[in-house]
């Protein structure tokens, strides 16, 4: 029988110079609580035990949870998907931080991240081994062509860079892809005012529907909105309705989400 991890595809973390680099990233303390997405074999299990105060490890496959109970005994194993995990019930200890640490599985990763993303209230820091081409779509800046909508979610929220790049044979197997560690600092506010968040999900959403689409006429389809109305928001906003979604900033989507609310 095929196991879930492996049915996500899941690729173990193998080298112990990556592993530990991986963790630098946060650098947990003992005042520290860490949430690690997908222990798997324990490759950064270990790491985090040894530096972090509490370590939460959440793993989907009952064997391989089983297994990090076995090894790391100090370790709070919970059986549960990450995707769905409710990560706005961490509370961090006094004078400490709750991090999360992890080696996402690749298919499933974007939602993983999305969790996170909108937990953030409970978050101060993450590290999140991606497939480079995701990592580089949270880290994007305006005008390049990876640049979308979880760019800009995630941006609203954390301060993003790629932290470090990971070749394919750091992993067993080694995934056909190249791999990097992308490193999310959690702003306690957004990084611009947004006056209505659902609002602003679904107009930036549908200004990436149809990316070679100008925006004008990306938003009129996907919203069902006449096109000179989404025109005249645009325009009202200080922005060229004739531009594309992936040109747009921060601060140009929060605008025109109010103006089209």
């Amino acid at each position: 029988m095929v196991s879930k991890r492996r049915a996500l595809g899941q690729h173990f973390l193998r080298d112990p110079a990556i592993a530990r680099a991986i963790v630098d990233v946060v650098a947990p303390t003992a005042s520290d609580r860490v949430v690690e997405i997908g222990p798997g074999e324990g490759a950064l299990t270990g790491e985090l035990a040894r530096r972090a105060g509490h370590v939460v490890a959440i793993e989907v496959d009952h064997e391989l949870a089983a297994r990090v109970r076995a090894r790391f005994p100090g370790v709070e194993v919970v059986e549960a998907d990450a995707r769905t995990w409710d990560y706005a019930t961490l509370e961090a200890a006094p004078g400490g931080r709750v991090l999360v640490v992890g080696n996402l599985p690749y298919s499933v990763s974007k939602p993983i991240v999305m969790s996170l993303v909108t937990a953030r209230a409970a978050v101060d820091e993450m590290a999140l081994m991606l497939q480079r081409e995701v990592a580089e779509r949270l880290a994007a800046s305006p005008g390049n062509k990876t640049y979308g909508s979880l760019s800009v979610f995630t941006q609203l929220a954390c301060e993003v860079r790629i932290a470090l790049r990971v070749p394919p044979g750091a992993f067993r197997p080694p995934p056909k892809v190249e791999s990097a560690v992308v490193h999310l600092v959690v702003q306690r506010a957004p990084r611009v005012r947004i006056e209505d968040e659902h609002r602003f999900h679904v107009v930036v959403r549908a200004a990436f529907a149809h990316r070679r689409k100008t925006l004008g006429n990306a938003l009129a389809r996907t919203l069902g909105l006449p096109v000179e109305r989404v025109r005249a928001a645009a325009e009202a906003a200080d922005i060229d309705p004739g531009r594309r979604a992936e040109t747009l900033d921060l601060a140009e989507f929060a605008r025109l989400a109010a103006r089209l609310a």
